[in-house]
């Protein structure tokens, strides 16, 4: 099971890295927090102090076609936030 999926690449979260020392990451959904705490110290080498994750529901979309109803659904997503310890930093664009 892959546990970290991507990074998270946007202006809040490349924000966050910079001042505050937190890193977003898209991972499983059946991952936990220890789990995930594991991944990111293997991968990238840093120690993590906290991880806080939130899991996005599901959007419905529908839209009317000649055919009739079309009803569609996104992937829940779950993202974690990651605190890494004072002075140290992972370097997502290399």
């Amino acid at each position: 099971m892959s546990i970290i999926l991507r990074p998270v690449i946007s202006e809040k979260a490349t924000n966050s890295s910079e001042l505050l020392g937190q890193y977003s990451f898209y991972v499983n959904t059946k991952a936990n927090k220890l789990e995930i705490k594991q991944a990111i110290e293997e991968a990238y080498g840093v120690d993590v102090i906290k991880v806080s994750t939130m899991v996005s529901a599901p959007k419905v979309k529908t839209r009317y076609t000649k055919t009739g109803l079309q009803v569609g659904k996104t992937n829940k997503m779950k993202k974690a936030i990651v605190h890494v310890a004072e002075g140290q930093e992972i370097d997502l664009f290399s």
